[in-house]
């Protein structure tokens, strides 16, 4: 649905309705335009007065570009708005003032509007508008409260707490509804709030002394725990505080396995996006392992168990685990666990719905031993991932976007030095 809560466009300081209903008929106005950029124009415009207006300082570590806001509204409004054929096309006859008002309603503007700031309906962000600018509203105050707890002001969020108790147990009337602890993850919730800053150790235990529900849901990635967020959350990782945000939601009863099976683990969860270490941790306090999430936090004792003595595997663990464990192994530098699955049968072509095979993870993780490894065991350069690269394609990516602190130019290197081809 449109769009990822962390896509939703933020909101002026003091948002007022009447500019926003004016803002709808400039939108209808711009999809029966006879202009074909008449959209993006509207669209620019107004992502450019939400940033101004909000004072919003969009740097390279937030998860929001004005760019991918600007083409991923004007996409959607497209479709919700279609323009009329003539405008499309640029079609030699125009259409006449009655096809044109039937290409689009006002309503389909509001509603485009409205999903923009992460809200339902137009009438959900209309009484989101209409609290927030109402004195002492709770709505006003729990955006108040998000606000300090991703800018470090722990004193504006103690006062919003002794004057609104409540607040500790609300949820964000955005679509995402996400209470205040989910804000300390800096993930799932808006872009232009996912921060990290230094004290957010000292904000999540005032906010857990005050009563918040550690295990409460938000509505993202198919529902979401405030440990799941900052389990798989980068800004906590790249602030060195993710281990102890973790630590301390356990000690106040954060749950580590799921109920619902559905859900997916959370080791299996943090091996897919990218945050090793906080396997690791969730590992070694008790989180189940199953032979992929053994193999990806180079657990050696327990993938040998899921063999049994003729080497095959046992009924408990299917093939896909082993493979995409495998490939996990790869990308964490499991080196003793990669030899391990190597010689129980684990192949070196295989994707397991990934999209990369072993040696794109070995590149991806920026491990130089276990890329020797593979290509000593007859890992194929010329191997192609679902974007259609390489091992040095992927290398070349990664070095202009992937981790800042590993040196991809080692890995290049070295898969030049093998034969690799541009």
């Amino acid at each position: 649905m449109f769009p990822d809560p962390q896509d939703a466009l933020p909101l002026p300081p003091r948002p007022n309705l009447d500019q926003y209903k004016k803002r709808a008929k400039d939108l209808l106005k711009a999809s029966q335009s006879l202009d074909p950029a008449a959209i993006r124009t509207w669209v620019t415009e107004w992502i450019a007065s939400l940033v101004r207006l909000s004072s919003i300082t969009l740097t390279p570590q937030l998860p929001v570009r004005i760019d991918h806001w600007t083409d991923e509204l004007e996409k959607f409004a497209r479709k919700e708005l279609p323009q009329t054929t003539w405008g499309r096309t640029h079609s030699c006859v125009p259409p006449s003032e009655a096809e044109r008002s039937q290409a689009a309603t006002l309503t389909a503007a509001q509603f485009v509007i409205a999903r923009a700031h992460g809200f339902e309906s137009w009438p959900k962000l209309a009484a989101h508008i209409e609290a927030v600018t109402r004195t002492n509203s709770s709505v006003g105050s729990f955006e108040q409260a998000a606000d300090a707890i991703v800018t470090g002001d722990i004193a504006t969020l103690e006062k919003l707490l002794r004057e609104n108790p409540d607040l500790i147990r609300a949820h964000s009337i955005r679509r995402h509804q996400a209470t205040l602890l989910h804000y300390v993850s800096a993930n799932g919730v808006e872009g232009y709030r996912q921060k990290t800053p230094t004290n957010i150790v000292e904000i999540a235990d005032l906010l857990l002394r005050a009563d918040a529900d550690v295990n409460a849901i938000a509505d993202v990635y198919g529902g979401s725990t405030t440990l799941a967020l900052v389990a798989t959350s980068i800004h906590p990782e790249r602030a060195g505080v993710q281990e102890a945000l973790m630590q301390l939601l356990l000690d106040h009863g954060a749950t580590i396995d799921s109920s619902d099976s559905s859900a997916g683990s959370l080791v299996n969860i943090c091996l897919a996006n990218g945050r090793g270490r906080a396997a690791e941790f969730l590992a070694a306090r008790g989180a189940h392992l199953d032979l992929e999430e053994a193999a990806g936090v180079g657990r050696l004792d327990l993938v040998s168990n899921y063999f049994d003595e003729s080497r095959a595997l046992r009924p408990n663990a299917p093939s896909i685990q082993m493979e995409r464990g495998f490939l996990w192994a790869c990308e964490y530098g499991r080196n003793n666990v990669v030899e391990l699955l190597l010689q129980r049968g684990a192949s070196l072509e295989k994707q397991a719905n990934t999209g990369q095979t072993a040696l794109h993870w070995a590149v991806i993780g920026g491990h130089e031993d276990t890329v020797k490894l593979l290509l000593d065991r007859g890992a194929s350069l010329e191997a192609r991932n679902v974007y259609g690269g390489t091992a040095l394609d992927q290398a070349q990516w990664s070095a202009a976007n992937g981790d800042p602190t590993i040196d991809y130019a080692r890995i290049i290197a070295l898969l030049k030095h093998r034969g690799a081809k541009p």
